[in-house]
């Protein structure tokens, strides 16, 4: 890291990881203006930093510009001649700059990174380590460098690899990569190669079953390439034999039965493998896997079970913001079960037709909703033309109580009411968790009816 102390650093964006790198840079001596296209969000600013507007051109003599992960490459920032990076890599070079630097254990994918990242920390933290799970988690990677951690569980979006050159975990894992984000990256190449910054370090993991993040990992430079399969592993692989996750990349070793894994199903047994292979390869004991493994539980939001209401059950999965989360979540909905479906949102530029394709036998019906609703209605009509289909408009008060409304007129018992968007939230709620919370509390208003 360069020397900031008396240097004209710009934060472009008042966010989270934004104020979280202005309070890191005011610390080093820096000269801080934080900048955010919301005006209401620079106040309170912490103190030493001059707020400025989004439009404002850079101070005379900036240094250095970090900058919030949604602002693309193409943005004016990148033209202005200064160097830009993300929160990410400020957190890298603080603690490059540490006599003991932390390990950055780091995971990525297209789906389930938030719940790899979270098994990754339980294990960690069952072995005893100084560890925390932050990143794009919700916990600043700035923040986890200054409180001094010695190992770090890193989710890291492919926006933040995209604005962290530098980084070389010690270990790290590409899950899956399917077509998310290309509105912002311009090709799925570019989304891929920026997945791939995970995989620099001397122990890259993906998971082998998804053909994009298997080709990923025949390329990767690191000295240890380990894959995660739930077929049976071969040597420097771990997978699932007889229904016991077991490793064979850091020593043989039965590790955890499959049937524990919460969540349950394909999608959270991969998950737990790509966990235990980070923690593996940190030197973390069997024992230690197996016991966090089993008492590790999910956050909300995430294949949440929300009630049973005149023998319908209804799931939030609000954290399927992209098609491939969402095929996910279909596949997992107990076979035997017709579903209902609540899908939509902010789409970003990728497609759903292969998702309506592959579940369109097992659809009830399917109610849309957000911005780019028309999307999935057409892949709905290409490829299940028989399921009925009904839009939620923009127009409508409280979207996700219309939407609850008609998927219960259209549900019938044993059947599954499944919200997984296939899509983004921020057209219609502030967040995913937003979107979830919004969906359980009309389900519970039909409870009550």
């Amino acid at each position: 890291m360069g020397e900031v102390a008396g240097a004209s650093v710009v934060v472009a964006g008042a966010g989270v990881s934004g104020l979280a790198a202005a309070r890191a840079l005011v610390e080093l001596g820096a000269l801080v203006t934080v900048t955010d296209a919301v005006p209401e969000r620079l106040t309170g600013l912490p103190d030493g930093v001059t707020a400025g507007a989004e439009d404002d051109p850079l101070p005379p003599g900036t240094a250095l510009v970090v900058t919030g992960p949604g602002r693309r490459p193409d943005h004016p920032l990148t033209r202005a001649g200064v160097p830009v990076v993300g929160e990410a890599e400020l957190a890298w070079w603080l603690g490059a700059a540490r006599g003991r630097p932390p390990r950055w254990l780091v995971v990525t994918g297209t789906n389930g990174k938030t719940t790899t990242t979270e098994m990754l920390a339980a294990i960690l933290l069952a072995a005893g380590r100084d560890a925390v799970a932050c990143g794009n988690i919700g916990y600043p990677a700035v923040d986890a460098v200054r409180a001094g951690h010695e190992v770090l569980a890193v989710e890291l979006s492919s926006f933040q690899l995209h604005w962290s050159p530098s980084i070389v975990p010690a270990a790290g894992c590409v899950l899956n990569v399917a077509e998310d984000h290309l509105d912002w990256h311009g090709s799925m190449d570019a989304y891929a190669s920026a997945k791939a910054r995970a995989l620099l370090g001397p122990v890259a993991v993906a998971g082998i079953d998804d053909a994009r993040a298997a080709a990923l990992l025949d390329t990767a430079p690191a000295l240890r390439r380990v894959g995660v399969t739930l077929g049976e592993p071969r040597p420097g692989q771990l997978g699932v034999v007889d229904g016991v996750l077991v490793d064979r990349a850091f020593g043989d070793a039965e590790l955890v039965e499959a049937k524990a894994v919460r969540p349950a199903g394909p999608p959270g047994v991969t998950d737990a493998l790509a966990a235990a292979a980070l923690a593996r390869a940190d030197g973390v004991a069997p024992g230690a896997v197996r016991s966090a493994l089993e008492a590790f539980r999910p956050g909300r939001h995430r294949a949440d079970p929300v009630a049973t209401v005149r023998g319908v059950t209804w799931v939030d999965d609000s954290k399927a913001t992209n098609p491939h989360a969402a095929d996910a979540s279909l596949a997992a909905v107990p076979a035997g079960s017709r579903i209902v479906w609540i899908a939509g949102g902010l789409l970003k530029g990728a497609t759903v037709d292969a998702v309506v394709a592959r579940h369109a036998g097992r659809l009830r019906a399917a109610v849309v909703i957000g911005t780019d609703r028309s999307e999935i209605v057409g892949a709905l009509a290409r490829h299940a033309p028989e399921v009925p289909v009904t839009e939620v408009i923009a127009g409508d008060d409280e979207p996700m109580t219309a939407a609850v409304t008609r998927a219960a007129a259209l549900a019938r018992p044993g059947d599954v009411v499944l919200l997984a968007p296939a899509a983004a939230s921020m057209d219609q709620f502030r967040d995913y968790a937003a979107r979830g919370d919004a969906f359980a509390a009309a389900v519970g208003r039909l409870e009550r009816v």
